[in-house]
């Protein structure tokens, strides 16, 4: 399992890297800092149920921040 957080520091070093060739700097450095994260909780070598605890907290923060920035910062179309 802890492979998986590694494999997820990839994928977000990578979208992280395009989004700063884009210009996108700010989704660029909000992706470097997912990117630590993943690979330093890779390291960690917890037990799999550690690492789907952590997974879940991490998607519950994730989409209540996107679906608070989606609704509040952005609005809704009148």
């Amino acid at each position: 399992m802890a492979r998986m957080f590694r494999v997820l520091g990839f994928f977000t070093l990578t979208i992280g890297l395009m989004a700063f060739a884009g210009g996108l700097v700010e989704m660029a450095f909000l992706f470097f800092l997912q990117t630590a994260f993943f690979v330093i909780l890779g390291y960690l070598n917890f037990t799999e149920r550690t690492y789907v605890l952590l997974f879940w907290a991490y998607m519950i923060v994730t989409f209540t921040g996107f679906s608070y920035w989606t609704i509040f910062e952005m609005g809704l179309p009148v």
